[in-house]
């Protein structure tokens, strides 16, 4: 029989990704959006997934609705990634940011406890638990001092899972994930930003490009590769924790200056620092340490910086050239 497989949040970047994977693998895939007769479910059909998907309606803060889906669908397996995904955004919906990734998370756990609690749950973690850790790589054993909403609402459902782990036996995971970007990143995100306004300048189009803080720096990775070791996570003997990262950042400077550098641009002709895109309270420096998971579950990074950056400002010239 095929495994069941069932996605919350599946119509986001990772989602689309992961749905991919699942099919690829033989899995029969699921997922949920908030409105399933409305979702436009970008990503699902960028990939040509849509119409191997059954959606469900679901609300990451309405029990009923979680359960109901879970119920129906008798997954072995459930992917928890929904939820306000954007940093930035957190800062100016808190309550919502909050609500919707903590809750979502307690829902699923819940459900899952009282429905079949042999069903194996991951959940999507993120860096910004960790906050500004010095420049020093983040490893499982680092300590959480989140710095933005979206940080503490993952932060608490992080330990949500453990404690239910430990509670009540569930095989519960979380994925501590760096960050890792794709053709699908929706506009708001820095990268799709800078490579969108790279290929247009280079196009012609006289913008220039507003940035906050370039002295930032991230461990980027690419995103159809962070969804093999959600995957792995869950086909592990044990249920357990994973920084999954490339164990390298980079600057946000160097990341504008490659992609413009790739449409023959010097960007510093074109790119302007703007005081009032920086972020209340901002992480420096982020580094993640994935040295367990290729131990454990053997996973590692293959696509480095500059072949990242290459691949994203490919697909964007690539989109725009394409007729509508």
């Amino acid at each position: 029989m095929k495994k069941k497989s069932l996605v919350f949040g599946i119509t986001g970047q990772d989602g689309a990704y992961l749905a991919q994977r699942l099919l690829d693998a033989g899995h029969d895939v699921s997922g949920t959006s908030r409105d399933a007769e409305l979702s436009a479910a970008a990503g699902l059909r960028a990939l040509g997934l849509r119409d191997r998907i059954a959606l469900h309606s679901a609300s990451p803060t309405d029990f009923r609705s979680v359960l109901s889906v879970i119920s129906r669908a008798e997954p072995d397996e459930i992917y928890s990634l929904w939820g306000q995904s954007s940093v930035g955004l957190s800062f100016a919906q808190p309550a919502e940011t909050i609500e919707s990734i903590q809750m979502g998370v307690l829902n699923i756990l819940e459900a899952v406890k009282i429905a079949n609690p042999r069903t194996r749950i991951y959940n999507a973690a993120t860096s910004e638990c960790f906050g500004d850790t010095k420049g020093l790589p983040a490893d499982e054993q680092t300590a959480f001092r989140p710095r933005s909403p979206y940080g503490v609402a993952k932060a608490a459902a992080f330990w949500q899972v453990a404690n239910y782990r430990e509670a009540y036996g569930l095989f519960a995971c979380n994925g501590i994930m760096f960050n890792h970007e794709s053709p699908l990143r929706p506009a708001r995100f820095v990268t799709k930003k800078i490579v969108r306004a790279a290929v247009a300048i280079a196009a012609g189009s006289r913008e220039r490009l507003k940035l906050g803080n370039l002295s930032i720096a991230r461990d980027w990775g690419w995103a159809p590769e962070y969804v093999h070791a959600m995957s792995a996570m869950l086909a592990a003997d044990q249920a357990d924790d994973f920084v999954i990262a490339t164990g390298q950042s980079h600057t946000l400077q160097a990341f504008v200056a490659q992609a413009f550098a790739a449409v023959g641009l010097d960007w510093r002709a074109h790119v302007d620092e703007d005081k009032a895109l920086m972020r209340p309270s901002e992480i420096l420096v982020s580094c993640g340490n994935p040295a367990k998971a290729a131990r454990v579950l053997g996973w590692r990074a293959k696509i480095g910086f500059s072949e990242l950056v290459a691949r994203l400002v490919a697909a964007e010239g690539a989109q725009a050239t394409t007729p509508p």
